[in-house]
């Protein structure tokens, strides 16, 4: 089935975004992230972003989430259906518990408290903290931070789940293990969109893939040749 089968969830037309700067190199002291960028979400899909660091892919995630209003454009959500983004540490604070900012996470992600109360124990099974679990976030190692921000995370229920490069951190077996469980929310009816600078998950994920370059796109389609593409301009331009 092609996208053109399926209904669009999301759209971003013609979306630019600037915002103001002190740096003379940029005209009339505006820096443009995203220059008149036009996009469809269909729905059951996995739609991977990628480029280099500050080309706006963060900012796309965070204009589709609705978090930030596009300078330009509009971005159209079909009526009734949700999205969030799914990024780590998203609220956490350093002097409570990890529990209670699993608890404040997962209510950042759009979920009841009662909710995320019940999605507590398997936060910390899969986090794999043990009674670190009840201690302060700011004892823990920038690994187990990651451990506890995806395991928050992955409990959120929406119609668009928007993914900012949470499954690039933390150790190796971690890592396996957060690409099982994407690969099993993916494997439903959950329409994703996924921002990696890694090409295996993006190949392993995505079921299509845009290229931002200097806040256009530079490339759309399938993830081999697009990725290709974005490999060769990166070696080009050493």
């Amino acid at each position: 089935m092609n996208g053109n089968d399926r209904s669009v969830l999301l759209k971003l037309d013609e979306v630019s975004l600037s915002y103001r700067s002190k740096r003379t190199s940029f005209e009339h002291g505006q820096h443009r992230v995203l220059n008149r960028v036009s996009l469809e979400l269909y729905q059951g899909e996995t739609l991977g972003i990628i480029g280099r660091n500050g080309v706006g892919k963060t900012t796309m995630l965070q204009l589709m989430a609705g978090i930030l209003a596009p300078t330009e454009g509009r971005v159209w959500q079909m009526p009734g259906k949700s999205s969030s983004l799914l990024t780590l540490g998203l609220g956490f604070k350093p002097d409570i518990s990890g529990r209670d900012n699993a608890l404040l996470a997962a209510m950042l992600q759009g979920s009841t408290q009662q909710q995320a109360k019940s999605y507590l124990e398997d936060i910390k099974a899969f986090a794999d903290l043990g009674d670190s679990f009840e201690e302060p976030v700011k004892t823990y190692s920038a690994g187990m931070r990651a451990r506890l921000g995806f395991s928050s995370a992955l409990r959120t229920h929406v119609d668009s789940l928007l993914v900012d490069e949470v499954l690039s951190v933390g150790d190796a077996q971690f890592r396996a293990k957060a690409e099982s469980a994407m690969k099993e929310r993916i494997g439903g009816e959950q329409t994703v969109v996924f921002v990696s600078h890694m090409e295996s998950q993006v190949k392993q994920l995505c079921s299509r893939v845009i290229w931002i370059n200097e806040g256009r796109i530079a490339a759309e389609g399938e993830p081999s040749v697009v990725l290709q593409d974005y490999k060769q301009n990166i070696h080009s331009k050493k």
